[in-house]
């Protein structure tokens, strides 16, 4: 596809870096020819210095036979008007990012109206995330399939869990479980597990199940489920707000503590039914004044990554709460991927993620057939949704007797509203839906799956 990018700060950067791997023709624009020229040399892309919502800037970016232009600059409204001339000037589809809160309630309005294909808000959207993490504490991460029908669980075996030193293949057999473990995270390993994989104290294993299984199996194994009472959040920005409103309609209490007089003001009309402190969360003693031990989950949000990090670490060594963690940069992944965290938010990624999950449901009608992708691990792992919608070589046979390519793994097949962890004696049949986990990328279509 040929896909043009007007913006090149965290989000734009982190959308190159993705859809060039699926091998899309991008181009980017922006007005400063430094980052430009950064971007064009390490993604290997068309690069125009200039501002995304000039005619000129896009013509030169070839809007005329752009199939999809996305708007992620800082300005809610020249992302507007950027979509607005690339639907006039080359007839594609447009996305725009959109972070005003005011702008986001009528996202529904503004989409409809102006004729774009999508409206993304990061903050809502990472908002989202964790407040999905906190229905299910018990997990570093969410993902879903088939409508939602089918979860892909990531968590942590602790110490002294049921799970150390169990294989795979004990996992089913001894605690009578219909769930998959589909991947793996030990240290800077990952793997796809066979079944006489020995799981470890500290291991991050993600799983794939319908979510009543999933609850059952989480119950066997003595962890929560039940989503938390309450929550402290530090920092009161946006995320913040998106998150408090969410959590409150659904009974949980919650606790906001930030710094400005200004915000916490806002947020208290924002948000009536919330506890707004006005404090330095930074300081230990504030934290403990305000519930730091007693509270059942955690969530920093400021816009300090440092300071995110380390009030993380000293809650989650201080307390039993789940804690959330937002980060801005991830340049240092192997640092913070060695940290004791817990479940970590990236809003640019989570952006990423929904606008390639866009690209790919466009790509459908194009011919490739990847319905849903997640990378459930950073860059190591991934996770597809293919829509089997004709007769070939994967289908109408037994798994056992297909040539499956080394670190992929046939995770889920969904089947007129039925869930099948799959066996060697299954098979793939046409209009099935079939989840892929895998170690490799580039998969298009689910016959590339096997090998030679």
């Amino acid at each position: 596809m040929r896909i043009i990018i007007a913006g090149c700060g965290k989000v734009g950067q982190a959308l190159t870096e993705q859809l060039t791997k699926e091998e899309n023709e991008i181009t980017v624009i922006d007005l400063k020819s430094k980052i430009v020229s950064e971007m064009s040399n390490r993604h290997d892309v068309m690069g125009v210095v200039g501002n995304g919502a000039s005619h000129l800037a896009q013509a030169e970016a070839g809007i005329e036979k752009a199939d999809l232009f996305i708007a992620v600059t800082g300005s809610d409204e020249l992302n507007l008007l950027c979509c607005l001339l690339a639907k006039k000037a080359g007839d594609c589809q447009t996305i725009a990012r959109i972070r005003n809160p005011e702008y986001s309630a009528e996202a529904n309005f503004i989409k409809e109206e102006l004729g774009l294909a999508m409206v993304i808000n990061p903050e809502y959207a990472a908002a989202m995330e964790i407040a999905r993490v906190l229905r299910f504490p018990s997990a570093i991460k969410i993902d879903t399939f088939a409508k939602g029908r089918i979860e892909l669980l990531k968590f942590r075996v602790q110490e002294d869990s049921v799970l150390g030193n169990l294989t795979v293949m004990d996992i089913s057999q001894r605690l009578h479980c219909d769930i998959l473990v589909c991947a793996v995270e030990r240290g800077d390993e990952v793997f796809i597990p066979r079944g006489d994989f020995i799981l470890r104290e500290k291991d991050i294993v993600a799983i794939i199940a319908e979510p009543k299984k999933a609850s059952d199996f989480f119950k066997k194994i003595g962890v929560v489920t039940n989503q938390v009472k309450d929550t402290i959040i530090v920092g009161g920005g946006n995320i913040a707000y998106y998150l408090s409103h969410t959590l409150l309609s659904t009974g949980i209490k919650v606790k906001i503590i930030d710094k400005s007089m200004e915000r916490c003001e806002r947020l208290l009309e924002l948000l009536p039914k919330a506890d707004v402190i006005c404090a330095n969360a930074s300081d230990k003693g504030v934290l403990e004044e305000e519930g730091m031990y007693q509270t059942q989950s955690f969530v920093a949000v400021t816009n300090m990554d440092e300071e995110n990090i380390l009030l993380s670490m000293l809650v989650k060594k201080t307390s039993d709460a789940k804690v959330v963690t937002k980060i801005n940069r991830v340049d240092f992944n192997e640092v913070i991927g060695g940290l004791d965290l817990d479940t970590i938010i990236c809003p640019k990624n989570v952006t990423a993620e929904y606008i390639v999950g866009f690209v790919r449901a466009m790509k459908n009608s194009m011919g490739s057939n990847v319905e849903t992708l997640y990378r459930i691990i950073e860059n190591k792992a991934e996770a597809l949704e293919f829509i089997i919608r004709k007769e070939s070589e994967v289908t109408g046979k037994p798994l056992v007797q297909l040539k499956i390519k080394k670190n992929i793994l046939v995770a889920c097949i969904y089947r007129q509203r039925q869930v099948i962890v799959p066996r060697g004696y299954d098979e793939m049949r046409v209009g099935d839906s079939v989840i892929i986990v895998t170690t490799n990328t580039g998969l298009k279509n689910i016959e590339d799956i096997l090998g030679k």
